[in-house]
């Protein structure tokens, strides 16, 4: 059984995280696992979150009191306390009855006797400073869901994978990858999209690519690629095609801009630049397929690369930058080089000109896909 399907052995299980998805999820799976697995029927939930110090006071008794509290028809019982807010650093958590409760709580619960009651917790943040984090820690089953940013890809992959097989679906690395930028790294709305591709896909084993064209909901962030992606395809089009649609939803939203999709542009060809120098170091094989190209991204050193995410091709996601290796090959060092000149050109021109927009835009995007002398 794979490791985040088992549920904990120790009877008291604490899960919290800053991805609430994840603990939600996890905490569900454990609780159904343990009500299936005991023969009581008297189980509680008890609702976690409050909105002040008096309010958490009520919650604690209600969680003593349900631990107290034994079966009525016999068995063993479960009690979850759900959505817990007041374990971090906030003004509730931060209440000195709070802390002090909390942490003789914690202390008495390594003196009780447990046999025939299991207690899960779920929780957003938990500081993990405090005595009750580290009394509990000693004897209970202690589960982080928080990851950094730059895990998120790798655990958004897992999650995708994961869910495919639970659903006795299959999907390759790379066709998670690229559901993932579809989508985006919303974990709830992944484990939604890999229910909705499972059921779509019918009676066949695994989900294609083109499954994943045809069914996915594409987010804000992957749309926005769609220009920079004909731009690097080198298909004039195309291009002009997806810049006067982009266009029209800039009249339609207020929140974008003219000079949004030239940033975006922008980050493209930096982009293509990148890898046409990975490729110049030998970091890269221009062969490469999706599987050998991230191998190959993730053996290079860290120190010889920036640590700013705009520039560090290794905080970007892993199919982005491989589709955008197929793109830089059209293009050579110097027609990049010469990209960006124009998009500045084309920057200065959005600001201070009284040209149309589009024309300017059209004009800098066709300077760029016409082939160099």
């Amino acid at each position: 059984m794979h490791s985040e399907l088992k549920p904990p052995s120790e009877p008291v299980c604490l899960v919290f995280g800053d991805e609430d998805f994840l603990v939600r999820d996890r905490a569900k799976r454990i609780y159904e696992y343990w009500c299936s697995a005991t023969d009581g029927m008297d189980h509680e939930v008890i609702d976690g979150a409050v909105r002040n110090s008096e309010e958490a006071q009520e919650t604690i008794s209600k969680l003593n009191e349900a631990l107290q509290t034994l079966p009525f028809f016999g068995g063993d019982k479960v009690v979850w306390l759900r959505g817990v807010n007041f374990l971090g650093d906030d003004r509730t958590a931060s209440n000195v009855k709070i802390k002090e409760r909390l942490a003789d709580m914690a202390k008495a619960w390594e003196a009780f006797d447990w046999k025939g009651v299991k207690l899960l917790i779920s929780a957003t943040k938990v500081d993990k400073r405090k005595s009750f984090f580290k009394a509990l820690k000693k004897f209970a089953s202690v589960e982080d869901k928080s990851f950094s940013e730059k895990e998120r890809g790798g655990r958004a992959s897992m999650l995708v994978r994961q869910r495919f097989s639970e659903l006795g679906k299959k999907i390759s690395q790379h066709v998670a990858d690229e559901l993932i930028l579809f989508v985006g790294a919303n974990l709830q709305q992944l484990y939604t999209e890999s229910d909705k591709l499972a059921s779509y896909i019918g009676d066949r084993n695994e989900v294609t690519r083109q499954d994943v064209h045809e069914i996915s909901t594409r987010s804000k962030q992957s749309k926005a690629f769609a220009l920079g992606d004909a731009l690097g395809e080198r298909n004039l089009p195309k291009l002009l095609r997806v810049l006067d649609e982009e266009l029209w939803e800039v009249k339609l939203d207020t929140k974008k801009s003219p000079i949004a999709l030239l940033y975006g542009l922008i980050s493209k060809v930096r982009t293509m630049i990148f890898l046409r120098e990975m490729i110049r170091l030998k970091w890269i094989s221009p062969s490469s397929g999706y599987p050998q190209f991230k191998s190959q991204l993730e053996a290079i050193d860290d120190d010889c690369l920036p640590s700013d995410k705009k520039f560090n091709p290794k905080l970007m996601h892993p199919y982005m930058l491989f589709n955008a290796l197929g793109h830089a090959k059209r293009y050579s060092e110097i027609e990049l080089i010469r990209a960006m000149g124009v998009l500045l050109n084309c920057n200065r021109q959005l600001v201070s000109s009284s040209t149309e927009n589009a024309l300017v835009l059209q004009q800098a995007l066709m300077q760029i896909v016409s082939k160099s002398d």
